[in-house]
């Protein structure tokens, strides 16, 4: 079960990425692997030298009872100490943030997060990643068709 940002690689330019656990309380996990989970501004911050993610929606479990966690609650993340002093040397420069990229279940089980240092894009930064992307779509298909004949 892979759940990816598709916004991330539009909004920003992705720097520097790191793996972390996430701390899920209740039903969370459950949701998770239905895969009721939504991206929508979210980012990362650090609070108390603690990493936490920010807005990450996780659906309430339908069978959940009062059992049910917060959909919005903000979840800390888990990082070593190296790895957390790297990510808050690296964005104590201007214009760098923390964003998650991919939200997955590894083979044992536990529910990781893929988290990126990422600088925003401009507008026109925007619309040259399309062209580039429109002009290697049409160089493909030129060389599928040349590699025919």
């Amino acid at each position: 079960m892979e759940i990816i940002n598709r916004k991330a690689k539009h909004d920003f330019e992705l720097l520097d990425f790191f793996t972390c656990g996430i701390v899920l309380v209740g039903t969370e996990i459950k949701s998770i692997r239905e895969g009721k989970v939504s991206f929508t501004d979210t980012y990362c911050y650090f609070q108390d030298n603690q990493l936490l993610i920010k807005n990450l929606h996780i659906s309430e479990y339908e069978f959940g009872s009062y059992n049910n966690h917060d959909p919005r609650r903000d979840k800390i993340l888990l990082l070593n100490k190296n790895e957390l002093r790297k990510i808050r040397e690296k964005i104590s420069e201007n214009g760098l943030t923390i964003i998650p990229t991919k939200l997955f279940i590894n083979e044992k089980g536990w529910a990781k997060v893929d988290i990126a240092i990422a600088k925003g894009k401009k507008n026109f930064d925007k619309r040259e990643d399309i062209k580039d992307r429109d002009n290697d779509r049409e160089l493909k298909k030129v060389m599928k068709e040349y590699t025919k004949q």
